[in-house]
């Protein structure tokens, strides 16, 4: 993958972090706060836990901080996968999401 085709792919993952953040503010009282600063985003619970989305350029990776720890994925010409083998990017995101809202939440491509 070239570095225009990373950014191509990632930016639509941060586009799509910030559309399921809009959606479920507007569907829920989850109330999301999502900041987004070039590549990286960040969300804020209001228990003031974040998740930090952030894309690494030089090795073609999107990292995502959590109170779980943290996760780097790569595309795999399908999906954003766990580096570790521990799933998908946007079930991962909504599973550690959910549990720092203490409520269920669903992000999606």
């Amino acid at each position: 993958m070239t570095d225009t085709e990373f950014m191509d792919r990632a930016e639509l993952v941060l586009r799509a972090i910030e559309a399921s953040c809009d959606r479920i503010n507007d569907e829920s009282d989850a109330d999301i706060d999502n900041q987004r600063v070039g590549g990286m985003v960040t969300l804020v619970f209001r228990n003031r836990s974040q998740i930090v989305v952030n894309l690494q350029k030089p090795l073609h990776e999107i990292w995502l901080a959590a109170k779980a720890g943290g996760f780097h994925y790569k595309f795999d010409g399908r999906q954003w996968i766990d580096t570790k083998g521990h799933g998908e990017f946007f079930a991962n995101l909504s599973a550690h999401a959910s549990e720092q809202a203490a409520c269920p939440l669903s992000f999606s491509a």
